[in-house]
């Protein structure tokens, strides 16, 4: 059976296809209407000796009291068998991590059938985002408790690391983040603005790239620095990677683009490929790929699923009011 990425016949390889956004299914909605609410940061995966649609996601509130009120303040797992519909198994608070807000996390399956979930948070400690993993035979019995530190400030030199996304090829884990760098100053007011609410990443003092940390086991990583830095134009100020897909004979990253502070959670994705998880090229050098419709024209946050010859994609997107809904939508890779 041929690939459904190889289009070789047409001089086209690993071609990623996209879709209409409006197209997709809710999968969840926020708490509350209006800016600030959001339901979305997807990581999924599929486990195929039960057929089950493990789903992470995370809810947000509106932001109060300088970044110690509302903000991420849960991160759920659900459970589904089609890809589309999915009930909550799984919930823990931000205060159970002693968080400011909750962001992004990556759910993973490790080679060895033990299920992980690497949170990223800002915490309440230092105002510094972090990276912890938890480790369990079933979701249901991830315990904050038990979970250990897998990448912070201290060893990437860095103002913070946020938004996981982790893979596991030849035996090698890789973990993309969300890299705030460290300003080259020793101006205490530069890093005084960055953290005093808690958030580096939209402080408007730093343009955030995605960067690259490689591990033997997924718990004790290296620290390899940024991979995919930010553009010149519409990923200025941010480009976060937020999937990797396998579309031979490359890899297709999927990112977010930010083009100043101004845009803060206004961020749309484009491309990136790589031959070597290490070096990308940007495909899109000119703005992103998909906007939604409504509000400020959000999103973001997309994570994709290659299963067979479909791929599953999810992503936050803005409603119109303002808030951001959990979507899906499962389009064929040829």
């Amino acid at each position: 059976m041929q690939d459904p990425f190889d289009q070789s016949q047409r001089r086209t390889f690993g071609a990623l296809p996209l879709f209409d956004p409006v197209d997709g299914a809710v999968v969840a909605r926020p708490d509350g209407e209006g800016e600030g609410f959001w339901a979305g940061g997807p990581s999924v995966l599929f486990d195929d000796r039960c057929g089950t649609f493990y789903l992470n996601y995370r809810l947000r509130t509106q932001l109060r009291d300088h970044g110690r009120a509302g903000r991420g303040g849960e991160t759920v797992v659900a459970v589904g068998v089609d890809g589309a519909q999915f009930e909550k198994i799984w919930s823990a608070s931000k205060d159970a991590f002693g968080a400011l807000s909750i962001e992004k996390s990556c759910l993973v399956l490790t080679p060895e059938n033990r299920f992980r979930l690497y949170v990223s948070y800002s915490a309440v400690a230092d105002f510094r985002w972090r990276i912890d993993m938890m480790e369990a035979a079933d979701p249901l019995d991830f315990d904050p408790e038990d979970r250990v530190t897998v990448l912070d400030c201290d060893g990437t030199g860095t103002e913070g690391v946020k938004d996981p996304v982790i893979v596991n090829a030849g035996g090698l884990w890789h973990m993309y983040v969300n890299m705030a760098p460290r300003p080259q100053t020793d101006d205490h007011a530069v890093f005084d603005r960055m953290h005093r609410e808690g958030n580096a990443f939209v402080s408007g003092e730093v343009a955030c790239g995605t960067g690259l940390a490689i591990s033997a086991d997924g718990i004790r990583f290296n620290w390899l620095g940024e991979v995919i830095p930010c553009g010149t134009g519409w990923d200025k100020y941010l480009a976060r990677i937020s999937a990797l897909v396998y579309t031979p004979p490359f890899f297709t990253a999927i990112y977010d683009g930010r083009p100043n502070s101004g845009a803060n959670y206004c961020d749309t994705p484009s491309l990136a490929v790589t031959s070597d998880l290490r070096t990308f090229t940007k495909v899109d050098l000119g703005q992103g790929r998909l906007r939604s419709p409504y509000g400020r024209g959000t999103l973001r946050y997309m994570d994709a699923l290659r299963i067979g010859s479909d791929i599953h994609y999810f992503y936050e997107m803005a409603r119109q009011d303002g808030s951001h809904e959990l979507r899906t939508i499962k389009v064929a890779a040829g």
